[in-house]
């Protein structure tokens, strides 16, 4: 009998509670969630539901005030600082405002993760010119970010992403900072990234739109997921 396979991340009864000044604010009362591998998942709220802190604690840089938050299997409340960095390289974080370095081309943003992880300069160059290939930027390789659109600046960003081979992307409002239009590009990208490459996905956005694009969309609101809904094609 074949073992169950671990989820990318599991989230049982998470709470995170932060101090303002004196007064105890409960961000979040009681979140249960479940991601398989190959899933692509939205959380959806408004300003102040959560949301926030649950991309902060999904990518291991805070921990849970109580309650179990599992990452690829590990309870990441048991880990220590450095445990926590080595947690971090198995997600792949795509972020709002793309966080490329602006002196480097695209191609040398893709590497430079890579260079981090100490992979070979051969096979850190190849597989930079694949997975800008993969998210259609074959042509724009030796431009700096300056030279690129919105959008295309955020396929760099995603290629980089997947460079060191994450479990899972986890995105910030990754279409907050480019226009509709470009924005429906980069949801087909990432939606072909789920079906054809198998890439697990977590998007925290308040864009309904944007979340209705994902397989299922966790609604959170006041700390908690109120609903879960799966998306139709």
């Amino acid at each position: 009998m074949s073992a169950k396979p671990v989820p990318v991340v599991e989230a049982i009864d998470v709470k995170k509670t932060y101090m303002l000044g004196k007064v105890p604010v409960e961000a979040l009362r009681g979140v249960n969630l479940t991601v398989q591998s190959g899933d692509f998942v939205s959380i959806l709220g408004p300003s102040g539901s959560g949301k926030s802190t649950m991309l902060n604690l999904i990518g291991a840089l805070d921990k849970p005030s109580s309650g179990t938050l599992l990452i690829d299997g590990v309870d990441i409340s048991k880990q220590n600082d450095n445990q926590l960095a080595e947690l971090r390289k198995k997600i792949g974080f795509v972020f709002q405002f793309f966080n490329l370095i602006p002196r480097l081309t695209a191609l040398g943003n893709v590497e430079l993760s890579m260079a981090i992880a100490e992979v070979n300069r051969t096979e850190r160059r190849k597989r930079a010119i694949e997975l800008l290939e993969m998210v259609g930027l074959k042509d724009r390789i030796n431009h700096k970010p300056a030279e690129l659109s919105g959008g295309q600046q955020q396929r760099v960003a995603i290629a980089r992403a997947l460079a060191n081979r994450p479990k899972f992307l986890l995105l910030d409002e990754p279409t907050g900072n480019i226009d509709s239009r470009t924005a429906g590009e980069v949801m087909g990208l990432l939606k072909d990234l789920n079906v054809k490459n198998g890439v697990s996905i977590i998007m925290v956005t308040h864009d309904q739109h944007l979340a209705r694009e994902a397989q299922q969309t966790l609604q959170m609101f006041d700390g908690e997921i109120v609903a879960q809904v799966v998306n139709q094609e």
